[in-house]
């Protein structure tokens, strides 16, 4: 297995990202999107999904933003992954944050595809829309191709919520991104084909 890393700059009238993602990190993080509470969420991302990440992101607005570094991740992470030999593919978890308990399940399938229930309560996250993180997730899945069900099962603060589902969301990515040494170099697929 090589170097599983991938490197993605995407620069349009909205947007300047730069971004490094190494599956096989541990954990570290430069984050720096203009954002904080985004920074911060990325950052948990990381951290539980043990990828060393470095982004560098400017914007007219955050939407555009946070569109196009969760573009700029689902891409890195295909790039990074290549032909996808070997990976066990699939990862799920249950994740609690204080009040808040989020679900996501990933499936490396090649295909993007989200089943989301995030219910939100609009309470303060720092200026930070909830309904980004929503369209974050479906982005980042389909540029991934990956399937996404994420689902918070309940809580009150929205900042507690979105936590445990960025913690959720690491962590199942790390099990799905790992190496299954029982099938080293096949691909874990009947059809011996995941599209890329």
């Amino acid at each position: 297995m090589g170097e599983r890393i991938a490197t993605i700059k995407r620069e349009t009238k909205e947007t300047n990202i730069s971004l490094e993602l190494d599956i096989d990190g541990s954990g570290k993080w430069e984050i720096k999107t203009g954002i904080q509470m985004f920074d911060h969420l990325l950052a948990q991302l990381a951290q539980h999904g043990r990828f060393d990440l470095k982004i560098s992101a400017t914007g007219d607005d955050q939407h555009h933003v946070v569109e196009d570094v969760a573009l700029c991740l689902g891409r890195a992470l295909g790039k990074a992954l290549g032909e996808k030999r070997g990976i066990i593919r699939m990862g799920d978890v249950f994740v609690p944050m204080d009040d808040a308990l989020a679900m996501v399940a990933v499936d490396i399938s090649g295909r993007g595809y989200t089943v989301l229930e995030l219910p939100f309560s609009d309470n303060d996250m720092a200026g930070f829309a909830t309904d980004l993180i929503r369209h974050f997730l479906e982005s980042f899945a389909i540029e991934a191709r990956l399937n996404l069900h994420a689902k918070i099962l309940y809580g009150i603060n929205d900042h507690h919520k979105a936590e445990a589902l960025f913690k959720a969301l690491g962590r199942a990515l790390d099990t799905a991104t790992g190496i299954d040494q029982r099938i080293a170099g096949e691909l874990p697929s009947t059809k011996e084909l995941l599209e890329s």
